[in-house]
């Protein structure tokens, strides 16, 4: 079958190419998927790249791609609750990851059907950026009815679903972007949205209950200026905190070092009697069958910037990193 593996580590254009390789077996627990549609997510390229390589190295030629939608192929002998011909989507465990090929395989607990009103090209932009935005907010900031939420770059993948699912919530709603995306923003039900270009967050004067750092580098410290005491900061690109780290088995070694990096966050959350967590998305089939409810009532609407076709995977990941994506950016693996 036909894959896009990266293999080395380096830029975009140098360190992908497609390869033949063979359809992976079914283990017991296990689905055999027959790709339709895969997104990408920043965390590809940011691996590509080597920004992760404290964590573990990668073995090359390795696939790339988390997210999937597609039609289920073969079951392994111990699935129960699917059967081949079931329109299925999934965020692929990291000992699979590949999604950019023609069949991949996930373990069954981390898949679920498709919404029902959607299609394979809407059902893959969800996976990565659904459960994140869910368990960022709901798992680990525990946001709640009538509290306020600030969400850094309401505009990308993540944080599109993350102003929709904090409505949905109750909550009150600030996001950034640019100008030109402020009132499709407000549409996606921002209360009240920054345009970063002209004002600055920070100069706001508004506390606020939760922020969600999707942006990493200073606005994780800032963050914090903004934040009411004892409130809560939950970032997907900020410095990992020694809870997180431990609960992914690093070693005592790469905790120390991420501590020793994160400690001027460390200490802006002890001077806020605040809470700081680095939320390190997990697969869950279950989470994305809450979902698939939630873009089933219309609470949330999938946000698409553009699609691509398998032969144009690498232009789609090139497109992605120039962070100028509203929404999620998909390839058609098959049509």
């Amino acid at each position: 079958m036909n894959s896009l593996m990266m293999t080395k580590y380096g830029d975009i254009g140098t360190s992908l190419e497609e390869q033949e390789v063979s359809i992976p077996t079914v283990g017991a627990n296990q689905i055999l998927i027959k790709t339709h549609s895969a997104s990408f997510n920043p965390i590809d390229y940011k691996i590509l790249r080597g920004d992760f390589k404290a964590m573990g190295k990668i073995q090359f030629p390795k696939g790339i791609g988390r997210d999937v939608s597609g039609v289920v192929e073969k079951i392994g002998k111990n699935v129960k609750n699917f059967k081949a011909g079931d329109k299925v989507y999934s965020r692929i465990a990291e000992d699979f990851v590949g999604t950019m090929a023609e069949y991949v395989i996930s373990n069954d607990k981390d898949v679920a059907f498709i919404p029902s009103n959607l299609s394979f090209d809407e059902s893959a932009s969800i996976p990565l950026a659904g459960l994140t935005s869910y368990q960022a907010l709901v798992d680990v900031a525990k946001l709640s009815s009538e509290e306020s939420i600030l969400i850094h770059a309401g505009s990308g993948g993540v944080g599109t679903i993350a102003i929709q699912l904090a409505k949905h919530l109750g909550a009150n709603v600030t996001t950034t972007t640019s100008a030109k995306n402020v009132k499709w923003v407000k549409d996606l039900g921002a209360d009240k949205v920054i345009d970063y270009t002209k004002h600055s967050y920070l100069d706001e004067g508004t506390k606020f209950d939760v922020v969600f750092d999707t942006l990493g580098g200073e606005h994780t410290l800032n963050s914090f200026k903004v934040l009411k005491d004892g409130g809560r900061v939950v970032s997907v690109t900020g410095a990992l905190d020694s809870i997180t780290a431990k609960q992914f088995g690093l070693n005592k070694f790469v905790r120390l070092i991420l501590s020793f990096q994160a400690r001027k966050v460390t200490k802006a959350a002890a001077k806020m009697n605040a809470m700081y967590r680095f939320v390190f998305m997990s697969s869950s089939g279950a989470q994305l069958k809450m979902l698939a409810a939630l873009y089933e009532s219309g609470a949330i609407k999938p946000v698409i910037d553009k699609t691509y076709d398998f032969k144009s995977s690498i232009q789609a990941l090139e497109y992605l990193s120039n962070g100028r994506a509203k929404g999620k950016v998909i390839v058609k693996v098959v049509d």
